[in-house]
């Protein structure tokens, strides 16, 4: 986190390069028209998520969700990275049934059934094939303005889910004295926080009680949330190891801090130009604090973040990318090219289900990531007043 961002900032929004038009859900089990052979039917239990065909025609398509386990659950449709949501329906209780209706381009999805409403869900590979049926190039501006913004709410919401159940997990194992185990998530559950970091530093009490680094610490100011942890993780010479009462404290705020968080982002209006604003923002991070290496200053963790943050801002440019190619062609296709280019190099230092600590990098490769994230910041800072002047 760059000392900048630690003032309240305003609230903002930030991928797959799949276009998604329209997205609803119904409350019942009437059908809409969509794929040639009636509704998709999805049986969601406490163990499967069974989709009647793993492909489709573009078009519109209705998923019939069944829920046929004992828990609530939810279904999602996301774009082939896992990560951005293009529709999804919550909530379905033991016995219904719930349409999710979508408008799918050809491409690569996942789909993803959540029992209990928690984790990363039960996926399967799930593509749309061309069928001839697109939208119409003048479809409604503002619709598409407004899907992108619903879209990437769900992001959100799906993000600060997956934080609260990754805390909880690291928070114990942390409380536990189990290192090895709190060494293990750190990187990875952070990784949901970094991806919603402009949403989530939006509220400037809690920010620093979740990411200050040491730092950036003000006189007196009480240092707690996850770099505290970090350092008694990843402790450096002459560090004094914290006591088990102290681990217990810094665990149980944690946890709590990380609740409240979940329950403000519920109350958040994100709008095109948050989420405009916020993909900028996000890069920034990358600029002042990953590809420096100053946020993960012990564990060294700093690509992990690095990949979030540019998560982030991805899926706030493919929220609105139907309305840019409606607006300015040419700047979607750039900013399309740039974020491959830069995930591309990125992708080079990946380990495993990880990536190099930052410390293992050269020079000359922590150069040419700057030399990317540079390239890309210049035409993202356009975003914005393209979609919204």
């Amino acid at each position: 986190m760059s000392p900048k961002l630690r003032r309240t900032l305003t609230v903002i929004g930030v991928a797959a390069a799949v276009p998604m038009l329209v997205v609803g859900c119904t409350d019942n089990t009437k059908t809409t028209t969509a794929a040639k052979d009636g509704p998709i039917q999805v049986s969601s239990t406490a163990n499967e998520c069974k989709v009647s065909t793993g492909t489709a025609p573009s078009g519109n398509l209705t998923f019939a969700v069944k829920n046929e386990g004992t828990e609530v659950t939810e279904f999602y449709l996301l774009a082939e990275d896992g990560l951005r949501i293009i529709g999804e329906v919550e909530n379905i209780g033991p016995g219904i049934t719930r349409n999710l209706v979508v408008t799918a381009p050809a491409g690569k999805y996942t789909t993803a059934c959540k029992p209990g409403m928690q984790g990363d869900g039960i996926r399967a590979s799930f593509e749309v094939t061309e069928s001839g049926n697109k939208p119409s190039a003048d479809a409604d501006f503002q619709k598409l303005l407004e899907t992108g913004s619903q879209q990437y709410a769900a992001y959100v919401k799906d993000q600060t889910e997956q934080l609260v159940t990754g805390t909880k997990a690291f928070a114990d194992a942390f409380a536990a004295g189990d290192a090895a185990k709190a060494r293990e998530l750190y990187a990875a559950t952070r990784m949901h926080w970094e991806r919603i970091e402009p949403v989530a530093e939006s509220f400037g009490d809690l920010d620093p009680k979740l990411d200050a680094r040491e730092a950036d610490l003000e006189p007196g100011q009480e240092w707690t949330g996850w770099h505290r942890a970090e350092k008694d993780l990843f402790p450096p010479a002459d560090y004094t190891a914290m006591t088990p009462a102290e681990r217990s404290a810094i665990s149980t705020q944690l946890v709590s801090d990380t609740a409240d968080l979940a329950t403000r982002t519920r109350t958040v209006e994100l709008t095109a130009d948050k989420l405009g604003n916020g993909a900028k923002e996000l890069l920034d991070e990358v600029a002042t604090g990953k590809v420096t290496g100053e946020e993960e200053i012990w564990s060294h963790t700093d690509l992990w973040d690095f990949q979030a943050n540019v998560d982030g801002a991805r899926i706030a440019f493919e929220s609105l990318k139907p309305a840019l190619a409606q607006k300015d062609a040419e700047l979607a296709k750039a900013l399309d090219e740039k974020f491959t280019a830069l995930q591309a190099e990125l992708k080079k230092h990946a380990k495993g289900d990880g990536f190099a600590y930052y410390n293992e990098l050269s020079q000359d490769q922590i150069q040419q990531l700057a030399a990317l994230v540079d390239s890309l910041g210049e035409p993202l800072s356009k975003l914005t007043s393209a979609v919204v002047l």
